[in-house]
């Protein structure tokens, strides 16, 4: 059975990733809605979740559009998390991992190679596992 990986929040400049997640063998979702991502991620903690993340200033509790999926994602040590960002939203993006864990973060636009090569590694980490 492949690994499972879930995308939230894919954009413009990653959704187009999807494909390069098929070649590597990851049974893809896509999801939109970080409510229903939670749902996912608690009902069936996928290996690999990847997703965008940004920071806006009015967000009156929270730095990111993330928290909320990465705090849910804390309860499944065996999945990895990577998160796509803007340059712009490094500060915010440090203070969430400073709090949550982010297993890799990759600055926009993101290299395929340097993609593929963090994803490779943690499959075969998940297949040593099993």
């Amino acid at each position: 059975m492949p690994a499972s990986l879930l995308m939230v929040n894919a954009f413009i400049g990653t959704a187009g990733y999807k494909k390069l997640y098929q070649e590597l063998g990851f049974s893809v979702t896509t999801e939109w809605s970080e409510r229903k991502a939670i749902s996912l991620i608690r009902k069936a903690p996928p290996a690999v979740i990847v997703a965008d993340f940004y920071h806006q200033a009015d967000f009156r509790d929270r730095l990111s559009n993330l928290e909320s999926v990465l705090a849910a994602a804390q309860a499944a040590p065996g999945t990895r998390i990577l998160v796509f960002y803007e340059s712009a939203h490094r500060a915010a993006l440090d203070k969430v991992a400073a709090r949550l864990r982010i297993d890799a973060a990759l600055a926009l636009p993101a290299g395929e190679d340097a993609l593929r090569s963090i994803l490779r590694r943690w499959l075969q980490e998940t297949t040593a596992a099993d």
